[in-house]
């Protein structure tokens, strides 16, 4: 398994965290569910707008291939009027994984 790391810098001043992470709810976790090989996403933030977004990927060729495909730069498109800056993107090897249970909204 793999993770595909995004960073993004939110201009809180303009947008609220709360709008952010509803949009990449209703818009991006549909899209993603969608692409082979996807497994799930976890997305951080602080109060300042630091924001990551980590999503899991059965193998590298399936992370690559959701970026080939296009799918991933429609999708930050959706976005760039909230960002300070460009997001940065990594891909990473899952070496631990320990899952957290978490409480929903």
């Amino acid at each position: 398994m793999v993770a595909q790391v995004t960073l993004a810098d939110i201009d809180v001043v303009r947008v609220s965290l709360a709008t952010v992470t509803d949009l990449y709810r209703q818009s991006v976790v549909p899209a993603l569910q969608r692409q082979p090989g996807y497994r799930g996403a976890y997305g951080l933030a602080t109060p300042e707008g630091k924001a990551m977004v980590v999503t899991f990927w059965e193998t590298e060729q399936d992370a690559q291939a959701h970026v080939a495909s296009g799918v991933y730069d429609e999708q930050v498109e959706k976005f760039v009027t909230f960002y300070r800056a460009a997001p940065g993107r990594e891909t990473y090897e899952v070496m631990i994984a320990d899952i957290p249970a978490l409480l929903t909204r």
